[in-house]
């Protein structure tokens, strides 16, 4: 054959391959994997009272989910089956989850109630890391010691935030003051 018989040949072996290519029946496209967890149902106060008295609260842990459901985390912010220590461990735990979710970012910053604010959601993510009826949250949006006093946040750096507590007399500076400061990660060698 010669070349001026052999390229409409070829051209329409090709045309023909393509079309039928596009009339074979496809797999069905996989449905989307949501990155968001389901929710969590929120225990009553009569059932999380149950299951505290069969099962006594869990020491301090390190988070290792990227996002855990609010009121899981803090249901036993100043519980009074708890103490300040406890109370003190939670928040932190709680901005461990933020640095978790937001990585970029280190902790939320700002006065009690604009962190408060973060932790109820008003991110760039729209994600809350305590619910919004917490009782440990005051009329004034701060987040509060067992005894009705806002805590105080102080950063120490993106990954470290000091939080204080001013105790039963409810003043800040006195002996029965409670803080917790974490420890700082150790640099990069």
């Amino acid at each position: 054959m010669t070349s001026r018989r052999l390229l409409p040949a070829l051209g329409l072996l090709l045309l023909t391959g393509l079309l039928v290519w596009w009339l074979l029946p496809r797999p069905p496209e996989p449905e989307p994997v949501s990155t968001r967890p389901a929710a969590t149902p929120v225990p009553t106060p009569e059932a999380a009272d149950t299951r505290r008295e069969k099962n006594p609260a869990p020491p301090p842990r390190a988070l290792t989910a990227p996002y855990e459901a609010p009121a899981s985390l803090a249901a036993d912010l100043n519980s009074p089956r708890s103490d300040i220590t406890r109370d003190l461990n939670l928040i932190n735990d709680l901005f461990t989850n933020w640095r978790i979710n937001f990585p970029r970012l280190g902790h939320p910053f700002g006065e009690n109630s604009e962190i408060t604010a973060a932790l109820l959601g008003e991110n760039s993510l729209r994600l809350p890391h305590l619910p919004r009826d917490h009782p440990a949250i005051n009329a004034a949006g701060e987040l509060t010691d067992r005894w009705g006093t806002p805590f105080l946040f102080h950063a120490l750096a993106s990954d470290r935030m000091e939080i204080r507590s001013a105790g039963p007399d409810k003043k800040f500076g006195t002996a029965d003051d409670t803080r917790l400061t974490p420890p700082g990660l150790d640099p990069p060698l």
